[in-house]
């Protein structure tokens, strides 16, 4: 079995695309395949001024908080701290990057894998870190994430990508999110790789499409893997009934 960590860089999970994510998918995904999850830890920050003045931003914070406890995560706090310079203007800090790195540096000598959810590139020089005492590290981001930092580690996924993870909007339909591959421009058709989560872990999947089933107007982002779509599955009838994607979108399109 293979002994798991989680590790939310939760601030800037919230402010890259991730604001919504479920803790809950999270620790399926962890627990999956031969893994147990022995720790899950998310780094939060907390404006101690106005938990004190503003009750609804108190009962939302603490509600979120109790919500990531129930779920099996440890709540470690930093507190915004208000900074005014020489010109007078007002900034805030909350940083937890220091507190993250050191409790999985201790922590990694019971782990053989670490999950990090982070795009932030400060994290690198941590990863080659627990890389280098044997743990394999798992990046997951969702916008703005450093290509240094997803060459540093052992795999990187977008958030978007796993089921469940970040809520999908729709109007009942059901909607997958997925990358283009095979994407060949000169015909107009490609594949969909899309994810299925399970007990058994993240599993692949691909799917036909052809351009014509989306609403996109110039076919050059097919060929780019870092486009993320959101689709959904038909038979086609004129080709035997062949499963396909439709209504194909660039995600935040």
């Amino acid at each position: 079995m293979l002994k798991t960590g989680i590790y939310v860089d939760a601030e800037n999970i919230r402010l890259c695309g991730g604001y919504g994510m479920r803790y809950d998918t999270l620790v399926e995904l962890a627990k999956s395949g031969d893994s147990v999850l022995l720790r899950a830890n998310s780094y939060l920050a907390e404006d101690r001024a106005r938990t004190q003045e503003d009750d609804e931003y108190r009962l939302k914070l603490y509600r979120y908080h109790d919500i990531l406890r129930q779920c099996g995560f440890k709540v470690i706090k930093k507190y915004v701290k208000h900074f005014v310079d020489d010109e007078g203007i007002l900034t805030t800090k909350a940083n937890a990057d220091m507190d993250l790195a050191i409790d999985a540096l201790l922590q990694a000598r019971n782990l053989d894998r670490i999950i990090l959810l982070t795009g932030d590139g400060d994290f690198i020089r941590l990863i080659l870190a627990l890389q280098n005492m044997g743990c394999r590290v798992e990046v997951i981001g969702f916008n703005n994430v450093s290509g240094e930092l997803k060459e540093a580690a052992d795999s990187y996924l977008s958030g978007f990508l796993i089921p469940g993870l970040l809520p999908i909007q729709s109007d009942g339909t059901k909607r997958q999110r997925g990358i283009s591959i095979n994407y060949n421009q000169e015909r107009g058709f490609g594949f969909m790789r899309y994810y299925t989560l399970s007990k058994a872990g993240l599993q692949a999947e691909s799917v036909f499409f052809h351009c014509s089933k989306s609403t996109v107007t110039n076919d050059d982002v097919f060929l780019d893997s870092s486009t993320i779509f959101e689709f959904s599955m038909a038979k086609n009838v004129d080709n035997n009934n062949r499963t396909e994607a439709v209504d194909i979108a660039i995600l935040n399109d």
